[in-house]
């Protein structure tokens, strides 16, 4: 039988305060966006929902994926492994609804889909008719249109809060130490930009990913209707499944850091081109590195360097950022760190 997850904790929109709940745990948030005139534009036929989004329409071209029943209207990889399980156009807007609209009676539709656009760039104007407001943050603000889709288990590096605002969606996260029984493919060939995990979540081969076992003991699911919406935290693995003839989804995406800080995606790969097939006694000195300047920072472990030469180990600003992320692409042509820092401090404005 289909293995079923427990419940992602669910709250109702008069409880929610985006202050008080926990930012590393999962929520959905029943009847946020409920007021907002795409979701109640859902409410009527797919047609009049179709002429509501065009109406923001100013003709840009946008990305579509496609994809065959056979599929399982799933994006994924081939058999192979080495192939996408899905095709990729350049097309608009009006097209692709076009297609949604052709394919909405048929028994077993083939995929017609538009991933993570951004919101302003292809329907300027519908951002502030339905808008969220999050504390401070400036989110980057996407949507997603098409019909019945499955997205595998994948993470996002920043926050997430996703608004369903027409179709019915299902959301399956594991926690983010379950990257090690996730099985998850390759990190630079992807089907849509981020890893995926390569198993079944429903019906997964335990022969093939043994170690899933401990993983779907964690699983947690939700089903959303429009003006529902969920809280993703960051590094949370996650499959989104979309039913029905027209689903569209609004998300933010945003990281409480400042704006000049590093994506740590580049950290991991420097570090897997680095420092990962050391020996294993230079990568146990390592571990104490890293923990030292990185993962157990305290400045007042630098009080005995004068302040006005803490460099990187100082309180980051812009400044400061600018002048660590010259030196790193210094170091990758040159590799002589001590002098470089003083090098690349003088000649602001200087590439290597």
């Amino acid at each position: 039988m289909p293995i079923t997850y427990e419940p992602i904790s669910e709250i109702k929109k008069s409880e929610f305060n985006f202050d008080l709940f926990d930012k590393n745990q999962p929520v959905v948030i029943r009847g946020l966006v409920e007021d907002w005139p795409l979701v109640k534009a859902s409410s009527s036929n797919i047609e009049d929902l179709v002429s509501h989004i065009l109406c923001y329409y100013e003709g840009d071209r946008v990305l579509a994926f496609a994809s065959s029943p056979e599929s399982g209207n799933k994006f994924t990889y081939a058999n192979s492994d080495t192939r996408k399980s899905f095709s990729e156009m350049e097309t608009t807007l009006d097209l692709l609804l076009e297609t949604i609209l052709e394919l909405k009676d048929k028994d077993n539709p083939s995929t017609a889909y538009m991933g993570s656009t951004s919101i302003d760039y292809v329907l300027p104007g519908l951002s502030k008719d339905n808008n969220f407001v999050i504390n401070n943050e400036s989110p980057i603000k996407s949507i997603w249109i098409g019909n019945s889709t499955v997205v595998p288990p994948h993470f996002d590096v920043p926050d997430n809060i996703a608004f369903v605002c027409s179709g019915k969606r299902r959301f399956t996260l594991f926690p983010p130490d379950q990257v090690k029984n996730l099985y998850v493919g390759p990190l630079e060939f992807t089907p849509a930009g981020q890893p995926i995990s390569l198993v079944d979540i429903y019906e997964p081969d335990l022969n093939k990913f043994p170690k899933f076992e401990e993983a779907k003991d964690l699983g947690q699911s939700a089903e959303l209707l429009p003006g529902d919406a969920i809280f993703i935290p960051s590094l949370w693995w996650h499959q989104v499944e979309s039913f029905g003839p027209l689903n569209v989804l609004i998300n933010y995406w945003w990281r409480d850091v400042p704006s000049f800080m590093g994506n740590p995606m580049d950290a991991l790969m420097h570090s897997i081109l680095s420092v990962r097939d050391l020996p294993d006694h230079q990568k146990e000195n390592w571990i104490n590195m890293f923990k030292h300047y990185v993962f157990n920072y305290e400045n007042k472990n630098f009080d005995h360097i004068p302040e006005d030469i803490h460099g990187a180990v100082g309180n980051i600003d812009d400044n400061l950022a600018k002048k660590i992320g010259r030196l790193c692409l210094c170091l990758q042509s040159w590799r002589t760190p001590a002098r470089l820092w003083s090098w690349c401090n003088r000649r602001p404005s200087r590439s290597c």
